[in-house]
């Protein structure tokens, strides 16, 4: 049965944008838009967590928490506050929230707190591939993840931070036999070392002090499925031993049962980190790690994939707008510019929460440099670009992507390069762009 979440929230516009966020997560969403309509809706319905704004047209968020608090419910409180406010948050906190999210609200951040509260994962059925990626690295990604995912062996996926790894993950999974079961992604760098057990094998009522009934824990809701270990490198000491455990059993042990379980799961696992030196350090064990890391995947960061910064921003952007309901028809030329010659530290996430936020303020349909909040410095003439000068690679794919752009107007792309047409022509020939 579907968790079922109360959205306590006036924005009427940010109270649909959560609704469809923790719908497409695979919970049950109610929504009011003051203090006695949330209380009605909390009285008829076993609500699993409230996530309130603290300011409300009638009451507010933590009066509403008091009330709760006074009724004997033990409901999870998280607050949310775009206000000046943290002496608010942090009171709410104290009353007993269990957390607080400034505003705007961004929806990883929401999701994984969501997970470590609630004691469920969020089991989400594999995305839709977002667009055909374009560049040889990603697709190199992509024919080894197809070619491993009918074999049953545990997968490691190695990449920056904000890569796409998850989405590699479930790329396996669809191509997989277990493509109809669930796909439970848990972080692991969220998870304390006190509770582990009771998350991963869940437990059996009385197990503990709060054990009020029997809780499932992310091996059984994955059951027939996959179980993907996102930052496995900061899965907590005593973790990695109980999971080595079932790796090599597969079985487990409810926390307070003596009843074996089957653990019906393919573990997918990905991290940043480089295991060769957590092993070294005493980090992670040695004898986990190649359990987990039976066959290898690499994914390249955006950096190193330059072609496909333009298609996936504007993906972004007509995900966005349609999301947040605002008309967009494109970026400027300064604005893809500038796009190009960013280096990306943060990958596909930082594309994806920069265009997310240009769509929400920007003034035309046409997103700006200014929008986008770049600090990539455009080349003028007897300029460098703050980053440096780029490699070829990246100078050549810059210019056939402006070319394109311009329609081949070769004064027009030099005016935005920055440069003479000779230079740019014997660049041209260079590279071999006609």
């Amino acid at each position: 049965m579907k968790k079922t979440l109360l959205i306590v929230e006036d924005n009427l516009i940010l109270c649909d944008i959560l609704e469809r966020w923790l719908q497409k997560a695979g919970y049950r969403v109610l929504t009011a838009i003051d203090e006695p309509s949330a209380r009605r809706k909390i009285k008829g319905n076993n609500v699993a967590l409230v996530l309130t704004d603290v300011r409300l047209p009638e009451g507010d968020g933590i009066s509403l928490l008091e009330w709760s608090i006074s009724q004997g419910l033990h409901i999870p409180f998280v607050v949310m506050t775009e206000h000046a406010s943290i002496a608010d948050a942090v009171r709410a906190v104290k009353l007993g929230a269990k957390d607080y999210l400034p505003k705007p609200v961004h929806e990883e951040l929401l999701m994984e707190l969501l997970r470590g509260l609630i004691g469920l994962p969020v089991s989400v059925p594999p995305k839709k591939s977002l667009m055909k990626r374009l560049s040889g690295a990603v697709r190199e990604t992509e024919r080894i993840a197809c070619r491993v995912a009918p074999l049953n062996c545990s997968v490691m996926i190695l990449g920056q931070n904000g890569s796409g790894k998850e989405s590699v993950a479930q790329l396996i999974q669809q191509h997989s036999g277990r493509k109809d079961k669930p796909f439970v992604a848990v972080n692991c760098g969220c998870i304390r070392g006190e509770l582990a057990a009771s998350e991963f094998f869940g437990h059996v009522q009385g197990a503990f002090t709060d054990a009020k009934k029997d809780t499932a824990g992310y091996f059984e809701t994955a059951k027939g499925g996959t179980l993907f270990l996102d930052e496995i490198g900061n899965m907590p000491p005593e973790m990695q031993t109980l999971l080595l455990r079932v790796l090599q059993e597969r079985v487990y042990c409810p926390v307070g049962s003596r009843k074996e379980l089957e653990a019906d799961v393919r573990i997918l696992s990905a991290t940043n980190e480089d295991m060769e030196r957590a092993i070294r350090e005493g980090r992670f064990r040695e004898d986990l790690y190649y359990r987990l890391a039976e066959f290898e995947i690499r994914q390249p960061s955006l950096s190193e994939c330059p072609e496909d910064i333009l298609p996936l921003a504007d993906f972004f952007r007509e995900q966005h707008s349609e999301e947040i309901r605002v008309e967009t028809s494109g970026f400027t030329e300064q604005a893809k510019i500038s796009m190009l010659s960013h280096s990306w530290p943060g990958n596909v996430r930082e594309l994806d929460n920069r265009i997310r936020r240009a769509v929400l303020l920007a003034v035309s349909p046409l997103l700006t440099h200014k929008d986008l909040n770049l600090n990539a410095t455009i080349c003028r003439t007897g300029e460098k670009c703050k980053k440096g000068l780029m490699e070829e690679a990246e100078e050549k794919e810059l210019i056939r992507k402006i070319l394109e752009e311009c329609g081949g107007k070769i004064s027009r792309v030099a005016r935005m390069l920055g440069m003479s047409r000779p230079t740019l022509y014997k660049k041209m020939e260079r590279y071999g762009l006609r």
